[in-house]
């Protein structure tokens, strides 16, 4: 009786329950379940109007917290190196797959050939990677607060944060302590807005079956399928393998603490609107240390996106084979790197993505077919956005056990030393 009321007081167990509700409910009412909107429009407002100010200052207390460790340059080049990894990782079993179980090939599309439009392929072009680095920096701070550019927000909480720590200790601490406690109080607003998160996932789920429904998922089914395998091979084998090996944290475990945030991910289809459930889950119940998650997971939730690097290729794979085109290796490897590339960067907001329009004229693939995937669009990007912060956590906590790591190694090295 006990284990049951504690079941249905979890906060996760809520979150699924409502999840179910809303597609039964959407499923049934069709486009009358848009009544059900506002209340996810409410959910979804009042995390956008904390995960701003509390990513701004995670990133401020994780860069003050690592800035004056030996190992802060080191763990700095590893989040970046595995962001980078586990994406090319992503689509090259998304490419492999794609190729093993064909899902573009014998799909009948005379039926929905009004669907295909080529007005999308203006929205193809990727930033030159210096136009990537300049925009990277803010010219007004308080601007890019103000228009939720996250990655000016990073580069300048990161400079702020190691700059604390170069200033003598009196100056410093109250500063990191103030900032610390602008954290606390941050998380506890976002736990009191989780109480409601049920109630605001059911309108999400209600209205997004409700509205797109499952009709148009006959034409790209095998698609589908053979996506969410990917997926699931990521998100089950994958990161839990690396955290196994990684970490002396256990892939069971990991992947039980991770049934939150995953569906809240699933339910939001934001990495951002997830990072306080992410931070909470890491933090609470795989013992990440603050200033790693602090740091690890804001910065993942802007540039580290396998989900969506699984989505590029696998797309691109599908309509090459829907439109009888020979993949080279040298288109392979072109989408491969564009992939990669553009999930960097990539907003962690919902919508429609048009990144992969660059994916797919970067290696010679007609993008005539594109909005046969826009109506399922929410489906698929919920999916990869749990993948996405599932990706965010394995760094996080394989991050940490690095610093810890050279952090034992150091305190050894420093009794040896006074011996």
């Amino acid at each position: 009786m006990l284990k049951e009321k504690n079941l249905l007081t979890n906060i996760g167990f809520q979150v699924v329950l409502a999840m179910i509700l809303g597609t039964v409910v959407g499923a049934t009412m069709g486009h009358n379940a848009s009544m059900f909107a506002p209340l996810g429009a409410i959910f979804i407002n009042l995390i956008k109007m904390l995960v701003i100010p509390l990513v701004a200052v995670a990133l401020i207390s994780g860069a003050a917290g690592l800035g004056n460790s030996q190992s802060a340059g080191k763990v700095g080049v590893t989040t970046l190196a595995y962001f980078a990894l586990t994406s090319a990782l992503a689509v090259t079993l998304a490419l492999v797959m794609g190729e093993m179980f064909k899902p573009g090939i014998g799909i009948d599309v005379s039926g929905v050939q009004s669907m295909f439009s080529s007005e999308y392929a203006s929205k193809g072009d990727l930033p030159t990677f210096w136009e990537t680095v300049i925009g990277m920096i803010p010219t007004n701070i308080f601007q890019s607060l103000n228009n939720a550019n996250i990655l000016q927000i990073l580069v300048f909480c990161l400079f702020f944060g190691i700059a604390l720590t170069k200033q003598s200790k009196e100056k410093r601490e109250p500063i990191i302590q103030g900032v610390n406690t602008i954290v606390d109080a941050m998380v506890w607003m976002i736990n009191k807005v989780m109480v409601i998160a049920p109630i605001g996932v059911f309108g999400l789920m209600s209205e997004a079956v409700g509205t797109f429904g499952f009709g148009a998922l006959t034409v790209v089914l095998k698609l589908f399928v053979v996506y969410m395998a990917a997926i699931l091979i990521f998100g089950f084998i994958v990161y839990p393998l690396m955290i196994q090996i990684f970490t002396k944290t256990s892939a069971r475990k990991f992947i039980s603490a991770m049934k939150k945030p995953q569906a809240v991910a699933l339910s939001t289809a934001s990495s951002m609107a997830t990072l306080p459930v992410t931070m909470d889950t890491c933090e609470n119940e795989l013992a990440v240390s603050n200033p790693t998650a602090s740091f690890v997971l804001p910065l993942g939730a802007t540039i580290n996106m396998s989900g969506n690097a699984i989505y590029y290729g696998l797309v691109a794979v599908f309509f090459a084979q829907l439109f009888h085109i020979d993949l080279s290796m040298g288109a392979y490897i072109t989408i491969i790197i564009t992939s990669t590339l553009g999930a960097v960067g990539q907003a962690g907001v919902p919508g429609p993505t048009f990144l992969v329009v660059a994916v797919l004229l970067a290696a010679g693939i007609p993008i005539e077919g594109l909005p046969l995937l826009f109506a399922l669009d929410r489906i698929f990007d919920m999916t990869r956005t749990a993948l996405n912060i599932t990706g965010d956590a394995a760094c996080a906590l394989i991050v940490d056990a690095l610093v810890q790591e050279q952090t034992e190694e150091e305190s050894v090295n420093e009794v040896a030393t006074q011996e």
